[in-house]
């Protein structure tokens, strides 16, 4: 009976390792990508994160991925954050500030990482740049604002009063016109600034923009980009050139940028997410910054507008950037 027993016991034992082992190799690692709404920018970088993690080995029949789209409700944003920490997600990210942001209320312990947050130390989701010091860490998609600014000098050489334009609840839309304000006057442009809270401000808030300055400056907002045809068509009304911070806002109906690739920082940011999942600890891991923008020229656009663009600057987008025709 004693040796009945002992046998059964071990059966059972060896039986429970086999489910064990079989049950670990079936888990794969749980990926929350949470979004605030879809428009060109943010649709680039969720492409760019899928290829990213492609790139670091973990294809997606090797993970799973809950991605969520909040389609602009903030409550969404909140709801859906919490969805992730009571699935248990390994890895949760952020696209943009408000969705991180979100991330960030809801969890505190699982990995967070910041799909192209233009200032997350100004948001509050890290401590430093170099040492974020907590579960988060991420991609910025921090622009080269003086090398945009000039780039206006370059095809409106005329223009003397610039329009900036930013959603008051944007944290990163609203650094960035700060910085703006500060570097515009050194280059000879008298800023104005103003100011919507949603998509609904924005057809009044752009005729009045197009009606008093030469040219016009959008930041990275994803308010005003969900609604960039409002804009392009108060500023075509008027042929006031439209100077966006993303590549993706030119395609759109903007005339030029030195921007970052929207779909290049979703890239990186599936690179962190796969190094975390490799055991990398965001605490100690730095937010990656892209060192330079690429040009971007809607010839289209310039046309209309009747503003020649510069061979040279032609010639450099075609070498090493983009021309939109």
């Amino acid at each position: 009976m004693i040796g009945f027993i002992i046998f059964l016991c071990g059966f059972l034992v060896v039986a429970a390792g086999f489910g064990g082992s079989k049950q670990k190799q079936q888990a794969k690692p749980l990926i929350g990508i949470l979004q605030p709404m879809s428009h060109p920018a943010l649709d680039a970088i969720h492409r760019g994160i899928i290829k990213g993690l492609d790139e670091s080995g973990y294809p997606k029949n090797t993970i799973k991925i809950d991605f969520q789209n909040a389609q602009g409700d903030q409550s969404n944003l909140k709801s859906m954050a919490e969805r992730f920490t009571t699935e248990d997600a390994t890895v949760t990210v952020g696209i943009a500030t408000p969705a991180a942001q979100a991330l960030a209320n809801a969890n505190s312990t699982t990995p967070i990482v910041l799909g192209a947050v233009t200032d997350p130390v100004g948001a509050k989701l890290v401590k430093s740049n170099a040492h974020p010091g907590g579960n988060i860490t991420g991609v910025s998609d921090r622009s080269p604002l003086k090398a945009q600014l000039s780039l206006i000098h370059k095809l409106v050489p005329h223009a003397k009063t610039l329009g900036i334009i930013g959603t008051s609840s944007d944290d990163s839309a609203q650094t960035q016109l700060k910085q703006v304000q500060q570097i515009a006057p050194t280059l000879g442009f008298t800023v104005k600034k103003y100011t919507i809270s949603n998509t609904n401000d924005l057809q009044q808030v752009a005729g009045q923009m197009a009606n008093a300055v030469d040219a016009i400056y959008v930041p990275n907002d994803n308010t005003i980009a969900s609604a960039m045809q409002t804009l392009v068509a108060a500023a075509n009304q008027n042929k006031v050139p439209i100077f966006p911070a993303a590549d993706t806002m030119v395609d759109q109906g903007g005339i030029a940028t030195i921007g970052l690739d929207q779909f290049k920082l979703g890239v990186e940011t599936g690179k962190m997410v796969a190094q975390i999942l490799k055991g990398k600890k965001p605490a100690n891991y730095p937010v990656h910054f892209e060192s330079t923008g690429t040009l971007v020229l809607n010839t289209k656009v310039a046309k209309q507008l009747g503003i020649t663009i510069p061979d040279s600057l032609l010639t450099q987008a075609e070498k090493s950037g983009r021309v939109i025709k």
